[in-house]
């Protein structure tokens, strides 16, 4: 049972790497995006209206396509008053309580978030603006991603009971 746990756990975080790696490279696209709306309308006087809004659809993957591989590589913030203070196992157990709570919202948010792109398929929803983008494809990456957020917390779950096993994953 262990191995299957283990190569499920590798599996996860490589899933997360891969994606934050992806989610990183995002912001040369934004930068791109940028420069090219800064170029047209200042330059050539003629200005494009989809840079700034595709800047901030990219800018929305950027954050959502970086929970795992924060959530994996233990950057997220903390409240570090007394927790710096335990010993392995203590962290292990305060972390396995806080990942179940987080486990418990981004249930939630998933069902949620499955509903809202339903919503949007149904009924072809789009941006009110003048590029008048759809929405179905960062809806899309919501789920995606929060899926995978639930993938890297079962992961972490397995890590941190090894860790109470005094094993290692």
């Amino acid at each position: 049972m262990w191995r299957f746990i283990a190569c499920y756990v590798r599996w996860t975080d490589r899933i997360s790497d891969y994606v934050g790696y992806l989610a990183a490279s995002l912001v040369f696209f934004m930068g791109a995006a940028l420069m090219f709306d800064a170029v047209t309308r200042n330059l050539i006087k003629m200005p494009v209206h989809w840079a700034v809004e595709l800047t901030q659809f990219m800018l929305v993957a950027y954050y959502f396509m970086g929970g795992p591989f924060t959530l994996k590589n233990n950057e997220h913030v903390r409240m570090d008053l007394w927790y710096s203070t335990l010993s392995e196992r203590g962290k292990a157990k305060v972390e396995l309580a806080t990942l179940w709570m987080l486990i418990l919202y981004l249930v939630v948010m998933f069902i949620g978030s499955i509903s809202s792109l339903e919503y949007a398929i149904a009924t072809n929803e789009r941006r009110f603006s003048i590029w008048n983008p759809s929405v179905i494809p960062i809806k899309a990456l919501l789920v995606a991603c929060l899926f995978l957020m639930l993938l890297q917390s079962f992961s972490l779950v397995f890590k941190k009971i090894a860790t109470l096993r005094g094993e290692t994953l």
